[in-house]
């Protein structure tokens, strides 16, 4: 699996937010605590690490970055398992003790909850001193997991190509980004934009539009306590410009048939102009580019086609949050490797990612955003379980694939109906969960 490092980008968070036959066994170690290693040569214990990232496993890569951490912490054995189905798998072991030592924290458990998993990594106010994203995995004031790198959703696109079309400036709207997307048709062979239908989770990333249209911090607050669709909504507008792009013609001839891994290389050498995603997902495209023998300079990224006050926005949020197993016999070790990870292990650099730590530059990737003024926001994530519990409730899933998929077979006309009723449905049953849960 690519991303997930996948926009917290794609996640199954569709899924109920209580564990089906969870024995609730987490609560007998509820506010445990995982204290930072007072002296690196006392630590000890072999830890298991889960992780999405089964091409960083299987190529040796997390076994270099282990041979790093044991060159501070002798004593500690690190073993890691990819899982491709993460959410999934995940979801079952914890219904046991037994799910690893350190482990992402998937999309389907409730805030709430966090206690009865996870240990503590400390008080907020003090871990907010020094890392960006602490409310996201903060519960009664203490914080129970850490990203290790922070995304910024933007389009990942083809400047060569984009500059063969006569565009050199990014478009400021979308009916801007429309008539780019139709120049490119015109002018050059490449698909003006590419869905990654197939793929699913990669349409997902849709949701992060929420925020950057509006500039809005309190983004997050707004879906909570506001309707996503109304007119303006940040969600609309980015679902209006998804289905007007497929509606034109501007996307792969079959988006079933798209190919994910596929879709890098092709982009890399201009054959797909433009895609949504990330940018988690900026060094994957370069090494695609160097690997199919096309430079990866052409590789560029720009944000949502909307301004407020003459200016770009782009909300900054964290990837999976790791934390440590409430029932791990080797907590101290498991902490060790957290902080080493997120501090010391040059993950975020390699990345080209956006780092925790509040006193760290950002990266180079992001330089024409600085250059442009694009305005960086952390979205308050305060009411971010209660979004969650009404995405749930209302089978809405704006973290899950199947509602942007039926969008874009809309577009296409795969599916029957209108843009104004399918946005006013999935309105409609949102504003209704909200009345049903109440304040």
């Amino acid at each position: 699996m690519n991303r997930r490092t996948a926009v917290s980008l794609a996640v199954a968070a569709s899924a109920a937010l209580l564990l089906p036959g969870c024995t609730g066994t987490g609560g007998s170690a509820k506010g445990a605590d995982a204290k930072a290693p007072d002296d690196p040569s006392k630590v000890t214990g072999t830890i298991k690490v889960l992780t999405v990232r089964t091409d960083l496993v299987q190529d040796g890569t997390l076994k270099k970055y282990a041979a790093e951490f044991n060159k501070t912490y002798p004593k500690v054995k690190v073993e890691f398992e990819g899982l491709t189905n993460y959410e999934a798998e995940v979801k079952i072991r914890m219904n046991t003790e037994n799910y690893g030592d350190v482990l992402l924290i998937p999309a389907v458990i409730k805030k709430a909850d966090y206690p009865r998993f996870f240990a503590s990594l400390g008080t907020q106010a003090e871990r907010a001193k020094k890392y960006r994203f602490t409310d996201y995995t903060t519960v009664d004031g203490k914080v129970y997991g850490q990203s290790p790198v922070g995304v910024a959703p933007g389009f990942v696109y083809n400047k060569r190509i984009w500059k063969e079309a006569g565009v050199t400036e990014w478009p400021t709207t979308p009916a801007e980004f429309i008539a780019d997307l139709q120049a490119i048709k015109a002018k050059t062979d490449a698909i003006p934009y590419y869905t990654n239908f197939a793929a699913g989770w990669t349409l997902t990333s849709w949701t992060y539009v929420d925020g950057a249209v509006s500039c809005d911090p309190q983004a997050t607050t707004e879906l909570a306590e506001g309707d996503p669709w109304a007119k303006g909504a940040d969600l609309r507008v980015g679902d209006t410009l998804l289905h007007d792009i497929v509606k034109q013609g501007l996307v792969e001839k079959d988006p079933t048939t798209s190919n994910w891994e596929e879709s890098k290389p092709r982009t890399a050498k201009g054959e797909i102009a433009t895609q949504w995603l990330g940018t988690w997902a900026i060094v994957q495209f370069r090494d695609a580019a160097k690997k199919a023998g096309a430079d990866p300079d052409d590789i560029g990224f720009m944000p949502f086609p909307a301004q407020t006050g003459g200016r770009f926005c782009a909300t900054v949020s964290p990837d999976y949050n790791q934390a440590v197993n409430v029932h791990s016999q080797h907590k101290e070790a498991a902490r060790a490797w957290i902080d080493w990870f997120t501090d010391k292990s040059g993950y975020v650099e390699d990345n080209l990612s956006i780092s925790p730590l509040k006193d760290a530059p950002m990266p180079s990737v992001l330089k024409p955003y600085e250059d442009q003024g694009v305005q960086l926001i952390e979205v308050d994530d305060a009411q971010g379980a209660r979004v969650k519990q009404l995405d749930s409730d209302s089978e809405v899933g704006i973290y899950a694939p199947e509602y942007r998929q039926n969008l874009v077979d809309l577009a296409r006309g795969a599916r029957k109906g209108t843009l104004d009723g399918f946005l006013g449905d999935l309105s409609k049953r949102w504003t209704d969960a909200q009345k049903n849960l109440g304040s």
